[in-house]
């Protein structure tokens, strides 16, 4: 025991000498007393004496000490006395106090003794106009424009075009009008006051209801998360709403209860509390605890009031540190009220403007002229499972870099949407979305329940591209949505939206400018136009003489009587005529009689055979008869062109519908009627155009009564079919094709009257938007869209209308039926019949004559003639007939048959009696 203190005691001898000589050391330097101004038991005091003592310890030549007055937060009267008292005790530099009032009245009586005043509060701009007091106070705290503008740089950068602002006190009114000053014009934005410590929901709900979802907060930090627990009892904190806190001690808050939440929150930091010199500065605070003050156990529980409070404190020692050797510092006692004042006061201020250092926030440079901090980094802080974390930087040289890929951020919200389901809003309306018909025995519940290219469309994207969850729901009164002037509130499906009832509507939803003006939408899925459903015109009755229709009666029986006169008129002429007698013996060359050939008969052949456009072979050699000839050609070949013609029209003509071709055909006449959906996009286009056609027809719609609208599409098509062509509905391109494959009693009249398209629609701000929206395009490009559309349009070949309306259409362009041209079979079969008739007679007339001049029989005479007319083999036939043969003729019956059963088989050419 003895060795072991024989031991010690030259240990304790040398610590003891060590200390002195330190104590020795400490005494030769030159002691620098700094004012502080703060409120008692405070941080921002232990990070103020903490780096005063870091800096006493590095210097060779100072000691520097603070000096601290408490003055109570807010109150002006106790921080101006505590000013004076700082100055009559002699300071070189006074920092504080941290409230903006107060902090005028410091650094009021800093500049009248020209003093620096070193300060970390955010201040106003500067009025335009106003003179700035010399010498500047200088304020570490960034600058308030340089702030703003980084927010709303921000902002555009998230694409923000809808933005709420809410502030509490007046200081966070003139913040917020800052970031107005630089958001982009077009940007449409609410501001609205909260109060601190009372009931806001009131207000909070009725955000909601009016569908902001993207939130400016503006207050300090103690009382963002009163306010946000007031949003989350609302349901104003759901996974659509994004938030961004202005206050830059936001990062220190401890939001774990609403972390499961989804929404986006952001807030502002200027200082990296990763960073090796931030701890070091932490370790140093925790060296000086105190019961009294709580200090911060991890970095990012720092804040800025205690960063800049330890920047302060170091710009003060460096600049001590770096004035050149010439520069005398020695503080001077200055009694307030009296026009003393430190001698090299404004110099040592210039100084420390001119000097900048690297501290806890970064690197610390100000202007000059106003003292005012203009560099400054911003990291933006997004709230995750894990905290805040950051994702991204900006400073006004290089602007903003984040920290994260775009393909990181959509993981990150793939992630987070897992434990999410969709609620996907339609409406009922084939076919996009049909209840289906459950078997025998099946019960069908949540989406089973429906069926459409709505629900695979939906399919495709959340479940198989995305791999997310949904359900669906269907609106109340199947509306798609309208805006209700007197409400001023929407209904239907985008009413569900804007009222963040549900997260995507689908269905056939038209992209409009007053619709986009309420929700979002992805790119379309579906191109269209508007367009003219109409009813088929009932085919014409075919008539069995419809070959007479292209001239009219009266033309008909004027044409009969032409030929009859010129046939007559011809007769006589060539009686007239000398050329038209004509020698009967042509070997005869003085003839006592001449013949004329142009009896009634031959007139009447000739001109019949000249209007049927097969000539004759007998023609007149008279000039009259020539030329009456002439005229009758003449008249022939224009009757029998204008037939011809006219024939041909009559016959396009009868299958044609010559009502309307066209919308301007539609908007000229009014026996038609014609509407659209009732507040739909399409009744929308035609109120807002500025087409006089357009407008016409909104006029003529409007007017009509009864009402030409209808609730739904399904309606329409009802009335068009069952109005007999009275009424025309106006709609989607799209829904008219998939009538027209399924009522082949419908067609679309003229092309599209525009271009839009059918979007999935979605509330503003969501996050999802860009992946749904990459998802639409990705199944356009595969041809997964196409092939939707076929399936729920399309109909087997065998029940479409196309291919029977091609075939038809077909036939009536190319074939006759024998309905339109029966008429010319049954002329032939009654002028067939005629000349049987006339044959007979003249055969009868001709037995007549024979049986007189031979002196036979009328009996003997008939068998005769009638035996060598069925002779076919017979090509000569005798003047005079053989009455021993009559009569073998008479009694043998039974032979002229067989012989006319030869004629007739070796006019065939057939073998029968050979066998």
């Amino acid at each position: 025991m003895q060795g072991l203190n024989m031991m010690l005691l030259p240990t304790l001898m040398l610590f003891g000498m060590v200390t002195c000589a330190f104590r020795n050391f400490e005494s030769l330097k030159t002691p620098m007393n700094i004012g502080v101004i703060l409120p008692p038991n405070t941080v921002t005091e232990i990070a103020f004496a903490s780096a005063l003592a870091r800096a006493s310890m590095e210097s060779e030549h100072y000691n520097f000490a603070m000096k601290i007055v408490y003055a109570p937060y807010g109150d002006s009267f106790a921080a101006s006395r505590a000013a004076c008292e700082l100055l009559a005790n002699g300071v070189i530099a006074i920092y504080g106090p941290t409230d903006i009032v107060s902090t005028s009245a410091v650094e009021a009586r800093c500049r009248a003794a020209r003093v620096p005043h070193i300060q970390a509060v955010w201040r106003p701009p500067q009025v335009r106009g106003l003179e700035r007091p010399t010498p500047p106070s200088i304020n570490l705290y960034p600058e308030a424009i340089a702030l703003s503008k980084a927010v709303a740089l921000f902002i555009k950068d998230s694409d923000w075009n809808r933005y709420t602002l809410l502030y509490d006190d007046d200081h966070g009114l003139i913040r917020l009008q800052e970031i107005l000053k630089h958001a982009d014009p077009s940007h449409r934005w609410v501001a609205r006051r909260l109060k601190p410590g009372e009931d806001n929901r009131q207000l909070l709900k009725a955000l909601k209801a009016y569908g902001e979802s993207r939130i400016i907060i503006d207050c300090p930090s103690d009382r963002v998360l009163d306010y946000l627990r007031q949003a989350n009892e609302v349901k104003f904190f759901e996974d659509y709403m994004s938030y961004v806190l202005i206050s830059l001690d936001a990062h220190t808050l401890d939001l774990q209860e609403l972390r499961s939440g989804l929404s986006n929150v952001t807030c502002l930091r200027i200082f990296d509390h990763s960073d090796s010199r931030t701890r070091s500065y932490l370790a140093d605070w925790k060296a000086r605890t105190s019961p009294d003050i709580k200090i911060p156990s991890q970095t990012h529980e720092i804040t800025v009031e205690a960063a800049l409070a330890s920047d302060a404190a170091r710009l003060i020692t460096d600049a001590v540190e770096s004035a050149p050797d010439e520069f005398k510092i020695e503080a001077q006692s200055i009694e307030c009220g009296s026009d003393a004042q430190w001698e090299i006061g404004e110099e040592f201020n210039n100084h420390l403007l001119t000097n900048p250092i690297t501290g806890i926030t970064g690197q610390i440079k100000v202007d000059n002229t106003t003292g005012e901090r203009t560099n400054f980094n911003v990291e933006v802080m997004e709230l995750s499972n894990s905290g805040f974390n950051i994702i991204a930087q900006w400073n006004a040289e290089e602007g903003f870099k984040y920290a994260r890929t775009p393909s990181e951020v959509s993981d990150l919200l793939a992630e987070k949407w897992q434990n999410k389901t969709f609620r996907v809003v339609s409406r009922i309306g084939a076919p996009y979305l049909v209840e289906k018909k459950p078997k025998e025995g099946e019960v069908l519940v949540g989406n089973d329940r429906y069926e459409g290219y709505s629900k695979d469309l939906i399919h495709e994207i959340l479940k198989e591209t995305l791999h997310l969850n949904y359900e669906f729901e269907i609106v109340p009164g199947n509306r798609y949505g309208s805006y209700d002037k007197e409400t001023r509130k929407w209904d239907g499906l985008i009413g569900y939206l804007v009222e963040r009832r549900a997260d995507l509507a689908l269905c056939d939803l038209t992209i409009t400018y007053e619709r986009r003006a309420a929700v979002d939408f992805t790119t379309p899925f579906m191109t269209l136009g508007i367009s003219i459903l109409y009813s088929k015109p009932t085919p014409p009755e075919t008539e069995l003489f419809s070959f007479l229709k292209p001239f009219s009666v009266d033309v008909w029986i004027y044409m009969a009587a032409a030929y009859l006169m010129v046939s007559l008129f011809l007769h006589i002429l060539a009686r007239l005529a000398p050329n038209d007698w004509e020698n009967p013996h042509p070997c005869d060359k003085s003839p006592e009689e001449l013949e004329n050939i142009w009896h009634i008969k031959n007139c009447c052949w000739l001109t019949m055979g000249s209007i049927m456009t097969q000539g004759s072979d007998i023609l007149p050699k008279g000039y009259s008869t020539r030329w009456v000839c002439g005229m009758w050609w003449f008249f022939a070949l224009i009757m029998c062109s204008s037939y011809t013609a006219n024939l041909a029209a009559f016959l396009t003509n009868a299958a044609m519908d010559d009502s309307i071709k066209s919308v301007e055909d539609l908007a000229a006449q009014t026996k038609i009627k014609y509407g659209t959906v009732e507040g739909g996009s399409t009744s929308s286009f035609f109120r807002r155009s500025n087409v006089s056609t357009y407008q016409k027809m909104w006029a003529a719609m409007e007017s009509a009564r009864p009402s030409v609208f209808v609730k739904n599409n399904d309606e329409g098509v009802e009335r068009v079919l069952k109005s007999k062509r009275s009424y025309a509905y106006l709609m989607e391109s799209a829904a008219i094709e998939y009538q027209l494959e399924r009522n082949c009693e419908l067609m679309q009249v003229g092309g599209l009257l525009d271009s839009k398209g059918f979007g999935i629609a979605m509330p503003f701000s969501s996050s999802y938007r860009t992946a749904v929206d990459n998802a639409v395009l990705k199944l356009a490009e595969s041809g997964k869209l196409v092939e939707l559309k076929n399936r729920w349009w399309k109909v087997p070949p065998e029940e479409s209308c196309f291919s029977e309306e091609a075939s038809d259409e077909g036939a009536s362009a190319g074939e006759l039926g024998v309905d339109n041209v029966g008429g010319v079979f049954v002329v032939l079969g009654i002028g067939c019949g005629m000349a049987a008739a006339m044959g007979g007679l003249e055969f009868l007339w001709h037995v007549r004559d024979v049986a007189v001049e031979q002196k036979m029989t009328p009996s003997e005479a008939f068998w005769a003639e009638l035996t060598f007319a069925l002779s076919f083999w017979e090509t000569e036939k005798p003047v005079h007939h053989d009455r021993s043969s009559s009569s073998a003729s008479g009694s043998n019956i039974a032979s002229r048959a067989s012989s006319v059963l030869r004629s007739a088989v070796d006019l065939f050419h057939l073998d029968v009696f050979n066998k």
